[in-house]
């Protein structure tokens, strides 16, 4: 997809979400009609590529490890990210552009861009005559349609109170450009989710077969987002059989191949991932302008000489086996690890723990493709239905799997005999596996009353951060995000969240 560099800005991309009265009002004065800006499938193509870039997870990366125990202020902290690393949600945005705020814009913008991009396709008929021009055609439409739905499912994933109530309320479900001034109130989960799997039925019946370049949208996307979402409605039934048929197609890293995958030199068991490179929109911005993982973390490189502003939470560091890949990929080298830290006179001088799961690709330093959809997570759902339907035989099975492929060796067989006991340790590998890849939050928030976890921060973290919240129960309403009031002060439809 690297020729999306050289795509010319179309309409579609026009607008900026912040131009807009509100997320979903996006048609603005002298914009040029869709239908009249495409004439052709290489249009429909280029169109296609400009709606993947509206598509970014560094936002949900920063907000799902503010506010658990992903990581801490670090010592040359100048103040970034103290509110939330305090666990402060408002719904307000208080003269900034909270969490809250980023993420149901920029989700709404990429519905916009798609639902442009969906219209303009649907008045263009491609030549049978032409060599794979009708293939080509229905494959750019079947990503459009796939974006639509993880769209809504991100949306969904940060701002309903239940994933497993139908009744509950959910986003707007946007399947067409709305008219100007047009209030549309939150719809239910039931309403939004039959919106998601009819997308993806529809995706899957038209999308290529013979895609299978981990940066583009295939089948095997629309599979994982299914397992992902139906594990997330704790519908295991669906959620298990697809996560095993991906886990089969996609082998667990070897740890030779794990540490390359944060090289981008590997793409050992990434199902999908959105592809960051050099001269693209987000390469070198600043870290509030999104985009480029490793700039959550620092300024200049992923080296204690490249200005580490957050660094790895202390309890984090301590749960890794030293021979576990996962340690020495996530630390970089140049950290200073006290072997007795907590008795440390200057304890943020004495214990700089220097992440590096992002440290740069192509010769740009934090740049890296964002992993979407792994199949480390596929096994861990595939444990999630194991342990629902209490065959805690095959949990441990698969933990065990895990751990032998990032500790190259050998590992006891663990023992559970409850579902608590199940849930607790898939949800203890997940944090581990998948740090620093937007899951932690999400995570506590639909398995930690399952699982009878929640935040487990280093206390000297919480101390020398003076953060004035250390942790919160997992039942907590901050582990769902308020409606912004921006968005609630244009359209009075919308109602907010318990708790705000």
């Amino acid at each position: 997809m690297k020729k999306i560099n050289n795509i010319v800005a179309i309409l579609l991309m026009a607008f900026a979400i912040s131009s807009c009265n509100d997320a979903i009002d996006i048609e603005q004065p002298g914009l040029l009609l869709a239908e009249n800006a495409f004439q052709s499938v290489d249009d429909v193509e280029a169109g296609l590529y400009g709606a993947y870039n509206s598509f970014d997870i560094t936002d949900e990366i920063r907000f799902n490890a503010n506010y658990t125990d992903e990581w801490t202020p670090g010592l040359v902290n100048g103040g970034q990210n103290r509110a939330e690393y305090s666990l402060i949600l408002t719904p307000a945005s208080n003269g900034d552009r909270p969490a809250s705020l980023i993420i149901w814009q920029k989700y709404y913008l990429a519905l916009a861009n798609v639902n442009n991009l969906i219209s303009a396709a649907n008045t263009i008929t491609p030549d049978p005559d032409v060599d794979n021009e009708v293939e080509n055609y229905n494959d750019f439409v079947g990503q459009a349609y796939a974006l639509r739905a993880y769209a809504h499912f991100q949306l969904q994933t940060y701002y309903t109170t239940d994933y497993t109530d139908d009744s509950a309320l959910g986003a707007i479900a946007l399947d067409y450009v709305p008219a100007v001034g047009e209030q549309l109130p939150r719809n239910t989960n039931g309403e939004v989710f039959t919106l998601i799997e009819n997308d993806l039925t529809l995706a899957n019946s038209l999308l290529s077969d013979s895609n299978s370049n981990p940066t583009l949208i295939n089948k095997d996307f629309v599979k994982a987002l299914r397992a992902r979402m139906a594990a997330y409605r704790g519908d295991y039934a669906t959620a298990g059989p697809l996560a095993n048929q991906l886990l089969a197609d996609y082998p667990i890293a070897s740890q030779a191949d794990f540490f390359n995958i944060w090289e981008d030199t590997s793409n050992a068991e990434i199902i999908f991932k959105l592809e960051r490179t050099q001269n693209d929109n987000y390469e070198a911005q600043a870290t509030a302008g999104g985009g480029t993982a490793g700039s959550l973390f620092a300024f200049g490189n992923s080296t204690i000489d490249g200005t580490p502003f957050m660094e790895m939470d202390r309890e984090l560091f301590n749960s890794f086996d030293d021979a576990d890949i996962r340690k020495e990929r996530y630390i970089d080298p140049t950290s200073i690890i006290s072997p007795d830290y907590q008795n440390e006179a200057n304890y943020k001088e004495g214990d700089v723990l220097v992440v590096r799961k992002y440290p740069g690709s192509e010769t740009v330093n934090l740049m890296n493709d964002l992993k979407v959809f792994r199949s480390a997570e596929m096994l861990f759902i595939a444990a999630e239905a194991a342990a629902d339907n209490n065959d805690f035989g095959t949990v441990a099975q698969l933990i065990k799997q895990l751990r032998e492929a990032r500790l190259g060796s050998t590992q006891p067989t663990p023992s559970y005999t409850s579902q608590t006991e199940a849930f607790g340790a898939i949800l203890d590998e997940r944090r581990l596996e998948l740090a620093y890849e937007g899951h932690r939050w999400v995570d506590i928030k639909r398995l930690g009353a399952k699982g009878n976890r929640t935040l487990d921060r280093e206390p000297l973290d919480c101390a020398t951060a003076n953060a004035t919240a250390c942790t919160m129960p997992n039942t907590d309403t901050r582990f769902t995000m308020p409606i912004p009031l921006d968005e609630i002060d244009v359209n009075p439809a919308l109602s907010q969240n318990p708790g705000y």
